[in-house]
């Protein structure tokens, strides 16, 4: 009898669940946006491409206008952002504190950065990983075509590792030349000394933004790590988080949708479902999130969809290019992908 009573009730955790899963959003984060007036957002300063400020004080970058679409979603005003630049080892903590409401800089997704430091990656806005650099003169497009060459590479680091990996599975010949300090790294592939420099894609994109010629250097496709960065909030307000999310989504679905901030207006006549949805012209998407129904409309006009920011910023007009390769859409090959709008 007693089993048969205890069947009929749930316990106490299903009932605490119950209880966290039917419960209204906080208020805490977007409210406290909206009364401050401005979204404060952490970057990296400088990754050339991803964060830099000009002489002016003026930001600009991939990461930077991810930041900006939130503005715009919040706001409908992409300019209502304050930008702070923050180094690797505090990342975290000023957004524990509050000081900052999300973090959007160069900051692998890891099962430790998502489970230790009371923060929640909300997906992924650019795949990284280990890739290799080489001049025009080497004549390789492919890092299978690497034989007896000169490899700078920090040492005793998780790149030197991978990297004795790679050649050893594909028996190919290789000498390295260690580094303690990245930088010295940089200025060691600058100077010829070495045929070829390994890191993050990211990183490397950055090295050659600040060539004399950086159209004489190629990022090779091949991938040695996965290193998945996106924007992340803190993780106790799942209201927050998911506005973050809906707008990283927000761009992924305008590329694929074909929305762009040039064709935006004449779009709004469009007959498609899921056009009509992302514009806010039928169907209220945003009264879930406590945003007006035109947010995702007001995102795209201020910064573009995916695919613009990044050519914006990775493009030939950029002045190195950066193929998509692992970022370009799922239609295309590649992994960026986001659940449709309903």
């Amino acid at each position: 009898m007693a089993a048969l009573l205890l069947a009929g009730q749930p316990s106490a955790f299903a009932q605490e669940v119950e209880a966290e899963t039917s419960a209204p959003f906080t208020i805490s984060m977007l409210e406290t946006v909206r009364t401050r007036g401005y979204v404060i957002c952490a970057a990296t300063n400088p990754l050339p491409g991803f964060a830099q400020i000009s002489p002016e004080g003026l930001w600009s970058g991939f990461d930077v206008d991810l930041c900006r679409a939130v503005a715009a979603a919040i706001f409908g005003d992409p300019s209502r952002v304050e930008f702070r630049p923050l180094s690797g080892q505090s990342r975290f903590a000023h957004l524990a504190m509050g000081e900052v409401d999300l973090v959007v800089r160069n900051s692998p997704w890891t099962m430790s950065r998502d489970t230790q430091y009371g923060a929640t990656y909300v997906a992924t806005s650019f795949f990284d990983g280990q890739a290799f650099m080489v001049p025009d003169r080497l004549g390789v497009v492919s890092a299978y075509e690497l034989e007896e060459v000169t490899i700078c590479v920090a040492s005793n680091s998780d790149s030197a590792r991978r990297l004795d990996e790679f050649f050893f599975f594909n028996q190919l010949g290789y000498e390295e030349l260690l580094y303690e300090d990245r930088e010295d790294l940089a200025v060691a592939y600058r100077s010829g000394e070495c045929d070829t420099i390994t890191g993050s894609a990211s990183w490397l994109q950055a090295i050659r933004r600040t060539m004399p010629e950086p159209g004489s250097h190629a990022i090779l496709p091949e991938r040695l790590s996965k290193e998945p960065y996106g924007p992340v909030v803190r993780s106790d307000d799942a209201q927050w988080a998911a506005i973050v999310r809906r707008t990283l989504y927000a761009l992924i679905n305008a590329e694929e949708y074909g929305v762009t901030s040039v064709n935006i207006e004449s779009m709004m006549s469009a007959r498609t479902p899921a056009i009509r949805r992302l514009l806010g012209v039928e169907d209220d998407v945003g009264s879930d999130l406590g945003l007006r129904a035109t947010w995702m409309r007001d995102v795209i006009r201020s910064v573009g969809n995916y695919g613009e920011i990044y050519s914006r910023h990775f493009g030939a007009a950029a002045g190195a290019q950066l193929l998509r390769g692992q970022n370009a859409l799922w239609l295309n090959g590649g992994l960026m992908y986001a659940p449709p709008v309903y």
